[in-house]
């Protein structure tokens, strides 16, 4: 069992692999079901190396699972309560958007220096 420090150092660490504009765009992706990179691509906007190297991470975090089918490789999420957490997230937005948009503490580093700069 995880000591408290432990349990709290892997949530956050849980949390910033979401953060990531791009896992969390593919995730939402594969809300609506298992699809492959090409799939992906076109529906994300990234890059190929992008959408393979953030599906590995994805993998390697055990949120994303894959299967290959001849030569390509289907992607879906790894468990339902992935869905859970990201429609739990959407509700929560649904109330709170507007704040959280304003919040600079939430901004990326450069968003943050333009608005303490008044950009």
């Amino acid at each position: 069992m995880l000591v408290a420090n432990d349990a709290l150092t892997l949530r956050a660490k849980f949390f910033r692999g979401l953060a990531d504009a791009s896992r969390l765009a593919l995730l939402l992706a594969l809300r609506e079901g298992e699809k492959n990179v090409t799939t992906l691509i076109e529906e994300t906007g990234l890059t190929q190396s992008n959408v393979s190297g953030h599906l590995a991470c994805l993998k390697d975090c055990g949120l994303v699972e894959s299967r290959q089918e001849w030569r390509n490789v289907y992607y879906r999420l790894a468990d339902q309560r992935v869905e859970g957490l990201l429609r739990a997230a959407d509700e929560i937005l649904a109330i709170t958007a507007e704040r959280v948009s304003r919040c600079v503490n939430y901004c990326a580093d450069d968003a943050k220096d333009a608005v303490k700069e008044g950009r």
